[in-house]
Order: C-alpha cells, then sequence, then structure tokens
C-alpha cells in the first residue's frame, strides 16, 4: 500500500483512477486493482467522490480553486475579527 501521508497531485488522481476503471474492466476486483496501484479502497472511493468523471487538467484546476477559496476564507475572517477590534476601540472597550 501507499506509504501513509503520501499525496497525489490531482493529475495523478486522475490518472489512477482512469487505471482503476481500466483493470476492473479487463475483471480484476476493486481490491485487486487498487493493491495493484499500491492505493487503499477508501482512498479509490473519497478520490472517485471528489474527481470521478473529471480529466486531468480539470482536476488540477479544481484543487487550485479550492485552494484559493481556503486561502479567500481566512482572509475574510481576517478582516470580520479587525472589524470586531476595531468597533471595541471605537466604543472604547479596548
Amino acid at each position: 500500500m501507499a506509504k501513509h501521508g503520501v499525496r497525489f497531485k490531482p493529475e495523478q488522481i486522475v490518472s489512477l483512477l482512469r487505471q482503476i476503471e481500466v483493470l476492473t474492466a479487463n475483471g480484476k476486483t476493486l481490491d485487486e486493482a487498487c493493491k495493484s496501484l499500491s492505493i487503499t479502497v477508501q482512498s479509490y472511493y473519497r478520490w472517485r467522490k471528489m474527481y470521478g468523471g473529471m480529466k486531468a487538467d480539470q482536476a488540477k484546476k479544481f484543487k487550485d480553486l479550492e485552494q484559493e477559496n481556503a486561502r479567500l476564507k481566512k482572509l475574510v475572517a481576517d478582516l470580520s475579527l479587525r472589524e470586531v477590534m476595531l468597533q471595541e476601540v471605537i466604543k472604547g472597550n479596548f
């Protein structure tokens, strides 16, 4: 199995999903296909839910958008905290 903590790029995941499709279409069980690619069945199902049906470039773009979304959420949280702090200063509660 893959070493714990190994991270695959979205393009790699899409490629692995395609390889599993080919292996299972050619008679291997899902367990056998995953084992031959050194991934767990749990990873396969998680990846399929996330990236199923995507092409490699779409998967990369999706991952990039997820990272940008996380960055923007953090920025909004930081700005909201600053606003609350400034309101407290204005009220004299600081």
